[in-house]
């Protein structure tokens, strides 16, 4: 498992500085976003369009995920430890227990 980065890629670095907004314009316009072992500890992501982006790996400690719907995102060995995620939709292939287990633990998030 490789460890979060703190990437110079420009659409990384919106989400960074909270803004959300731009992010997901550009991405519609087509830009390319690699969020992949990101480090995106702390960040507000609630109004992210998270469909079809890949989180795999990245490291969301004390983000704010709430009312987000992860059902379509790749979380395969992220960390949502701390994480606010009060009506947070997550994909079916990730058991509660898994779930509960990286918000409590800091586990690496494993899917079934």
């Amino acid at each position: 498992m490789q460890n979060p980065e703190d990437k110079q890629d420009p659409m990384y670095l919106l989400l960074k500085v909270g803004q959300v907004a731009e992010f997901n314009r550009r991405r519609a316009a087509g830009e390319h976003c690699d969020l992949r072992n990101t480090d995106l500890r702390g960040v507000d992501l609630r109004e992210l369009d998270t469909h079809g982006i890949d989180l795999s790996g990245a490291y969301l400690r004390h983000a704010d995920l709430r009312g987000l719907d992860l059902r379509h995102t790749n979380l395969e060995g992220a960390s949502i430890n701390s994480a606010k995620i009060s009506g947070t939709y997550f994909p079916t292939s990730l058991s509660a227990e898994e779930v509960t287990l990286s918000l409590v633990h800091g586990t690496r998030l494993r899917y079934r």
